[in-house]
Formats: C-alpha cells, structure tokens, sequence
C-alpha cells in the first residue's frame, strides 16, 4: 500500500485504512495470501447439483462470487434438483450424460450409492465424500393438530396422541427427505428415543424438501424432518411448530456434504482440488456472522430457491421462533460451515461411521458391513486437508476422528467400537 501523502483528506485516509482492514480479514482467513497455481485444473468446469436448503449455501457462493472462476474454474453449473431421488439419477448418468458429476448431498448418500443399496438395479455407483458443507442448522416439525401437547426434544407426549389416532381409524404419517439420508436418520432416532417406533407406529414416507410445507398444509403429515428454510416458513404460515432442531438431538452433528463421483475425482485431481477450494472459501465466508444476511438474500433468490429472505435469515443468525409460543435469540444452534481452522468443513471418518451404523440399525445395511473398509473407500479427507494446506489454513484438524459423541437422550458414539452403540438404544432392529 502507498504511504499517506501529507494533507490527504479525510476520505483518502478512510478509503485506505478500509483497504488494509479488507486486507488484513483475507490474511487472516486465508493466510497463504493469494492461490498461485503452477498448472491449471484439467477442466474448465462441470455441474454439481444441489437442492433448495440453506446449506447448499457454499455452492452457490462459491459461484455468485466468482470463487469457481477464481481457481481456474469459469464454467461450473451449479443446477437445482428437483428431489434428493433425482439427485441420485443424475449422478448415475454424470455430466458427459446431461447429468452431474457431484453435489451437495446427504452425507450417508455417498455409502448407499458406493453399495449400490439405493441404485437402479443394484448397480453400485463409486462416490467419494469430499468435505462437509455444515453443522447443524435441520429440525423437526409437528402439525398443529399436536400444539396443545408442546412437543419439545422429548417425543414421548406424541406416543399415546398417535394411538389414539391409530384407535380412530386415522393413519399416521411422518415425512423425510430420502430412505437412509440424515432426515431420515434424525426423526427416527427421536421418535424411537420417545418409544415410537418408526417402523410399526407410524409411516415414514419421501418428500422433497420444498413440498414439506404443502404435505402439511393440507394434513397429509403429522410431523416431519427437514432443513431450512422450510421448518422456519412453516412457523411463518402458521401450519405448525418446530419441536426442536437438530442441533439439540446432536449438537454441531454433520449434515450434508460436497460429494462427487469417484471416477470424475480419480481423472480429475487439479479441477478438484479447485473445486475444493473455492467451496472451502466460500464456507469461510458464510461462516461469519456479519454476512448471513446477504446470504439469505443471495440464496432467497429466483434462480436459487426462490424463497422469502424472512423464510430463511432468523435461523441462520441462532434466532428461533418454535411456532407455539417459545422464541429464543442468539442461540448457538445456528447453521455452522467452517468453525475454528475449518473443523466443521473437514470430513470426519468417525461421522461416516456413525451414519453407516445408524443405517444398520434400520436395515439399509447389513450388521456384517465392513464399516472402516467402507468408510475408508469412500471418505478422501486426505484431499480436504490438501486443499487446506494450499489455501495456507492455520489449525486444520489432522485426525480422523472427533472422539465419541453424545446425543441428546445421553446415548454415546464411539467410533472405535460402533457396534457396541446399538446395545444402548431403546429400540432398534439389530441387538
């Protein structure tokens, strides 16, 4: 920066300690200072899916701001799908085939796509778990045919509600986003830890995330699991209330992630190496507090999901409205991308393993899954903490594993024995 010229007016002199103090943030978030790259991506592009929730939010940052470009990458396609289903379509057919060749996925997508346990034909589809793109930042919500019960993190007052309601003839309905995905995961481990039993007590059905509200609208449901911004625009049209978020069943838990096809990784290192990157910069930029309200308005929009910025800011900055009389502001439990030396972006194999394991317990896997083989297959936090290194990231975890974990019923996770975790559930498939 040039020196100060004696007699400099008032505004020079603003315009350049605002120039140092934008320099300074980007020293500190990024240290390395600006990406020199020896040799460009092998690609100048390719298109990753991504469905309307709030945490798809760093790929369409990482476009709206040029970041893609940035690192050699111009034309990414950053296209919405139409259902998590159809998100697995596309990915079987990649980009060479109109279709995409990664995204913004539910993390347990990557295992069931790898076993092929969720593809046509059985046909395994090679997947490799890239980074996480948050924490946090998912619900469940009830109709408000239960207002009166308060349904809070225990769902125990709902279990006699709902045999009554079986007594009557009436069918019984919670939602979720994709068989063995983490809503899927979430609304079953808090209706079982409330004696419900997703399997027998009620019928867990698939619905795309933006056709939640609608689905309840007109009573198809009794309560559901999804992510923002549709618990916090149910609140908003007064259809019914939010129970609690996920952050208060596992607090900072992983949710969705970057996945991609392995062999689009596999032929590809340098373009995703910048892919990584420039998802990695956006999450940094997401992460601060000061910027939530522009990303609500640059994810609010048309193009993106469409939806009303009030729909979607509150929650991000930690402030909620449950819908039936409790309001709380400047929680923690807001939506997490980056956290300290990017520990929330970084893809824990200990979290993989728990996913695989949840997914035992409800029989989408077989008890005599290899979990560490399958884990290891598919989860390439060595590219993640490449990536880090070369945007010069200070105190970027180096392990595997976050340790055990605890949920909110005081049930813990080890990863080092996840079998012994089923022991202690209240109900469950698999002893």
């Amino acid at each position: 920066m040039k020196p100060v010229k004696a007699g400099a007016s008032r505004r020079q002199l603003l315009q350049l300690s605002g120039a140092a103090a934008l320099l300074a943030a980007a020293r500190t978030a990024l240290p390395s200072g600006a990406f020199a790259q020896t040799a460009g991506p092998e690609l100048k592009g390719t298109r990753l899916g991504y469905i309307a929730l709030t945490d798809a939010a760093p790929l369409v940052l990482a476009k709206e701001k040029g970041l893609f470009a940035k690192y050699g990458l111009p034309d990414m396609d950053i296209a919405k799908q139409a259902s998590w289903g159809a998100t697995r379509d596309n990915m079987a057919l990649g980009f060479k085939n109109n279709g995409i060749d990664g995204g913004h996925i539910l993390r347990p997508k990557t295992h069931l796509y790898s076993t092929g346990k969720v593809m046509q034909n059985g046909q395994p589809l090679p997947m490799y778990t890239l980074l996480n793109l948050n924490e946090d930042g998912q619900a469940i919500s009830v109709s408000n045919e239960y207002k009166d019960l308060n349904v809070q993190k225990d769902a125990s007052p709902l279990k006699l509600a709902f045999e009554r309601k079986r007594a009557a003839g009436k069918e019984l309905t919670a939602a979720m986003t994709f068989p063995g995905g983490t809503h899927d995961l979430w609304i079953r481990y808090w209706l079982a830890a409330g004696g419900i039993d997703p399997d027998t007590d009620i019928k867990v059905i698939t619905v795309p995330p933006p056709q939640m509200v609608a689905n309840m609208k007109v009573g198809t449901m009794d309560c559901f699991c999804v992510g923002e911004p549709w618990n916090e625009q149910l609140v908003n049209q007064n259809i019914g209330y939010t129970a609690l978020t996920t952050g208060e069943l596992w607090f900072k838990h992983p949710e969705k992630i970057l996945g991609m096809r392995a062999d689009f990784v596999d032929a590809n290192p340098k373009a995703t190496q910048a892919i990584l990157m420039a998802v990695m910069e956006a999450q940094i930029w997401a992460d601060k507090m000061e910027n939530r309200q522009e990303l609500a308005e640059i994810v609010g929009r048309r193009q993106w999901f469409n939806v009303p910025v009030t729909d979607i800011n509150k929650r991000l900055q930690g402030d909620i409205n449950y819908g039936n009389g409790r309001e709380v502001k400047g929680t923690n439990l807001y939506m997490k991308f980056w956290g300290q030396g990017g520990e929330v972006s970084h893809p824990f194999k200990s979290h993989d393993s728990w996913f695989v394991t949840e997914n035992i317990r409800w029989g989408k896997f077989e008890p005599t899954i290899d979990i560490k083989a399958l884990v290891d297959k598919t989860n390439r936090a060595d590219l993640w903490r490449e990536a880090a290194k070369t945007l010069g990231v200070a105190g970027a975890p180096t392990a595997d594993s976050r340790g055990v974990e605890t949920f909110f019923d005081g049930v813990k996770f080890d990863p080092a024995a996840p079998l012994d975790y089923l022991k202690a559930l209240k109900i469950k498939r698999v002893a």
